[in-house]
């Protein structure tokens, strides 16, 4: 049982991978749309690449969304409107009529009589009320038939024969005339309008409930295939009924066939490629970025970020798969590119959308824009700290979409008549999106401890408190380290390194000489030499010891790992060779691994670039009366040395780069002496 353990504490890091490995596969399949995959691919406006096809069973023809979409907007316009009348507000407008004939009436002031008056008035309301009155305007012509609901009985009439208010003067006039009561024409206009209001309205729920009848009962199908009936012959071009017979053998194909006998079968062939996909990943990590796959953290970074994508994107096409371009996909390759780098960041990209093609409609144009749309972010996303360099990436990516998209729909449309616009909405509003990657960062760093160009923008500052503390206690390093950092940021630019990257592990490379200044030569101002007391294996100790003391320095103040690993490194496996050579000059002997860095070396292009200039830096001070020659030849010597010690077998750099680092560090070092090349007498 022991033993056991052992073995499970020995390879706690491996068990966790392969955890993390299947709660992915499981999540992801989990995702993945239940139902088989055509095994045909087709385009419209494409000829069929395929043998002739037959139908493999009898199944419906489905009629296609803008079909079915036109059968529903006749149906609502064609929809039979239901409207309520209220009988009792025609009681009570006739009653009120008369009331207030008595009341206004007066016998000395007309020759007609107030019999006459009441009798047209009540003949007008009866005529205003028989089919009752409205006051709303509402879309319907005069013809339009509609029901009219008087509480449980239920006519049928034309909207034309309701009475609208806007025609109430008129039709008092027409009675006054009539009736030859120009005598009382005031009194008769005034005691109509006052009495008159509308007792007929739209019953919205009962017109919408018959419209949404309608729309269920809308037949989806229009035809039968029968089985062995040939669907489309080789080379035809599918377009047309071909294009729904297929799309609709496809939906029989993905729905009806799977059943729970073989839906088994579908998980396993789904867990496969998936399984497939993430191995891929754990493979490059392991190969090429070793320093990511040995770190659990980083590993779930990444996958965290790859089920998030394909959760979105499953939700969106869910809900409605024509939004399935607002999905901000781009934000994948330009997280990993800012925590890591460009080549990782595409080649998740790319497993990503593998796993996509499973979830949206139209997988070949999602695949080519997205692929397009990913490397564009990879090439253009830089110096993430400088604000408008993201707006600028955001517009092209947006405009790559745009122009992919019309390509595609010319393709399979052969004219852009119908161009749907609303698809560009949709890439802008996914650029727009995309703009969420920098908040988005500052979370992730909160969270998973990493660090982006941002975060290395702050940590540059020279006033941050751990630099001052550098600056007031070892003031030399402090102004070597700032020479360091320069000298660095021009060779990264030179060959394309991380330049921000490594001017910030410059900056913070020596912090571990704050422990004992006086011992190291550059904080030395009294020419009193503080290793003259011990010895040569105890000042050795001391040197060492700074990227110890700068490792434990760096976590106390939470430095990011990144920057932590230039302080483990930029001494690599190297030999303190001064006290080495004392030793071995005082004893006769000398161990060189007592006098030797604990290492590692350097494992990237940035801490490969701060050994040389740290290197060349440091040494160029022991240099007297420096001339043009004399630093070339140093810095030949110095850095020919680390290779031949193998210190940069580790790194991802190529000797040619190393040759333009050189190059670099020759004219930065003649320029900081102000040296000019030596002319021949």
């Amino acid at each position: 049982m022991k033993n056991i353990f052992s073995v499970l504490a020995r390879n706690q890091s491996l068990i966790y991978k392969v955890f993390l490995f299947v709660i992915a596969t499981f999540l992801i399949i989990f995702l993945l749309p239940k139902g088989g995959q055509f095994k045909y691919h087709f385009q419209r406006g494409k000829p069929w690449q395929y043998e002739n096809l037959y139908a493999p069973f009898s199944f419906t023809i489905k009629k296609d969304k803008e079909t079915i979409e036109k059968e529903k907007e006749a149906i609502i316009q064609n929809a039979v409107p239901y409207f309520d009348r209220d009988l009792e507000v025609s009681n009570n407008a006739k009653s009120q009529f008369k009331e207030r004939l008595n009341d206004s009436y007066v016998d000395s002031l007309y020759t007609i009589s107030k019999k006459n008056i009441q009798q047209s008035g009540l003949k007008l309301l009866n005529a205003i009320y028989k089919n009752g009155v409205i006051d709303n305007v509402y879309p319907y012509a005069n013809d339009k038939p509609a029901y009219l609901k008087d509480g449980n009985n239920v006519k049928e009439v034309i909207f034309g024969d309701f009475f609208k208010l806007e025609d109430l003067d008129s039709s008092i006039q027409n009675t006054i005339e009539i009736n030859n009561l120009f005598e009382a024409e005031n009194l008769l206009n005034e005691l109509i309008s006052a009495v008159v209001s509308p007792n007929v309205n739209l019953n919205k729920s009962l017109t919408q409930k018959e419209i949404n009848s309608k729309i269920k009962s809308i037949n989806p199908n229009k035809g039968v295939i029968d089985k062995g009936a040939r669907i489309i012959a080789k080379g035809e071009v599918v377009e047309g009924g071909k294009l729904q017979i297929l799309n609709s053998l496809k939906a029989e194909y993905q729905s009806q066939i799977w059943s729970k006998s073989n839906y088994v079968w579908l998980l396993i062939g789904y867990s496969i490629l998936v399984f497939l996909v993430f191995l891929m990943l754990f493979l490059f990590l392991n190969k090429y970025r070793p320093e990511i796959f040995k770190n659990n953290l980083k590993v779930t970074f990444i996958f965290v970020n790859i089920i998030v994508m394909v959760f979105l994107t499953t939700m969106v096409v869910k809900y409605n798969a024509s939004h399935v371009y607002v999905v901000p996909i781009p934000i994948l390759p330009l997280v990993l590119k800012t925590f890591f780098d460009a080549r990782l960041g595409l080649f998740v990209h790319v497993l990503t959308l593998l796993l996509l093609g499973f979830v949206v409609p139209n997988s070949f144009e999602f695949l080519f824009l997205q692929i397009i749309a990913g490397i564009v972010t990879i090439l253009t996303v830089k110096e993430l700290y400088k604000r408008a360099n993201l707006f600028i990436s955001v517009g092209q990516i947006t405009l790559v979409y745009m122009i992919g998209y019309f390509a595609f729909y010319i393709i399979q449309e052969g004219n852009i008549k119908a161009l749907d616009w609303e698809n560009f909405g949709y890439f802008v509003l996914c650029g727009l999106i995309t703009l969420f990657a920098f908040p988005l960062v500052y979370i992730y760093e909160k969270v998973f401890g990493l660090v982006s160009d941002v975060s290395l923008l702050e940590l540059s500052d020279t006033n941050t408190k751990l630099l001052k503390e550098l600056s007031n206690k070892a003031p030399g390093t402090f102004h070597h380290s700032l020479n360091v950092a320069n000298l660095a940021e021009a060779a990264a630019n030179e060959i394309g390194a991380n330049a921000m990257l490594v001017r910030v592990g410059a900056l913070y490379h020596d912090i571990g000489k704050m422990e004992n200044p006086t011992f190291f030569t550059e904080n030395q101002v009294n020419g009193i030499n503080s290793h003259d007391e011990l010895s040569p294996k105890e000042s050795a100790k001391i040197i060492i010891g700074h990227v110890i003391k700068g490792i434990e320095i760096a976590r106390k103040n939470k430095l990011p790992d990144r920057i932590i690993d230039f302080i483990r490194t930029h001494h690599g496996t190297s030999v303190v060779y001064y006290f080495y050579k004392t030793e071995l000059d005082k004893t006769g002997t000398a161990i060189k691994d007592d006098f030797r860095y604990p290492g590692p070396i350097p494992f990237s292009k940035e801490t490969a670039i701060l050994m040389m200039a740290d290197s060349v830096e440091a040494a160029s001070k022991s240099l007297k009366e420096p001339t043009s020659s004399k630093i070339e030849a140093f810095i030949e010597n110095i850095i020919d040395k680390q290779l031949d010690e193998k210190q940069f077998q580790n790194a991802d750099i190529t000797l040619k780069e190393i040759q333009i680092i050189k190059k670099v560090l020759k004219k930065k070092l003649n320029n900081m002496y102000h040296l000019r090349v030596e002319y021949p007498e």
